[in-house]
């Protein structure tokens, strides 16, 4: 979504986009069926002829399971991603996290990714690539890449990353007219 011109230089005051994954709900009920079998063979107790370590073992593996799937997944259901003038602001999840906050100072450019793939990445969710950076992955489609100088950059799936793109080198191109270099 872009939000109307600022009168003195024509470049959106405000880029904010977003990426959705619903698959990622499937998984995250995975998780939860994990804990409420733990739950449920805690509730149960122990059997007279296996004893409690066993049991105390797999109640612990499968809350502990549980637990880091539902809240792996949840967190990277989709992605919220702002342009403004003072820097790009990146959070996942419903409550945010992660979050990644780069200053327009930090960064050097911007380009579209038509294809970002979990395949190419390794994976959904935060990842990290010697030869690519870091990225913000949700779900396939196209994508923002920031430069961010010396041949890094970070990568993150959203919505209309065309329009960020054009509002971070609007952006650019502002703050150099502005500081004269």
């Amino acid at each position: 979504m872009t939000h109307p011109p600022r009168p003195e230089s024509g470049a959106p005051q405000v880029w904010t986009g977003r990426a959705r994954n619903r698959m990622q709900w499937v998984l995250a009920a995975c998780g939860a069926a994990c804990m409420a079998l733990g739950i449920e063979l805690a509730v149960e107790g122990p059997d007279a002829a296996s004893g409690l370590a066993p049991l105390v073992m797999s109640v612990v593996g499968c809350v502990a399971v549980g637990l880091l799937v539902l809240f792996g997944t949840v967190a990277f259901t989709h992605v919220r991603v702002r342009v403004d003038h003072d820097a790009v602001d990146v959070r996942c999840g419903h409550i945010g996290v992660p979050r990644r906050r780069i200053p327009l100072e930090q960064v050097s450019g911007a380009q579209l990714a038509p294809l970002v793939s979990p395949r190419n990445w390794g994976g959904w969710g935060y990842r990290w690539r010697p030869e690519e950076g870091t990225a913000v992955v949700v779900r396939r489609g196209q994508g923002l890449v920031i430069d961010l100088g010396s041949g890094r950059r970070f990568t993150v799936t959203v919505d209309d990353a065309q329009g960020a793109v054009d509002t971070i080198r609007d952006l650019l191109t502002l703050r150099r007219h502005t500081s004269g270099a």
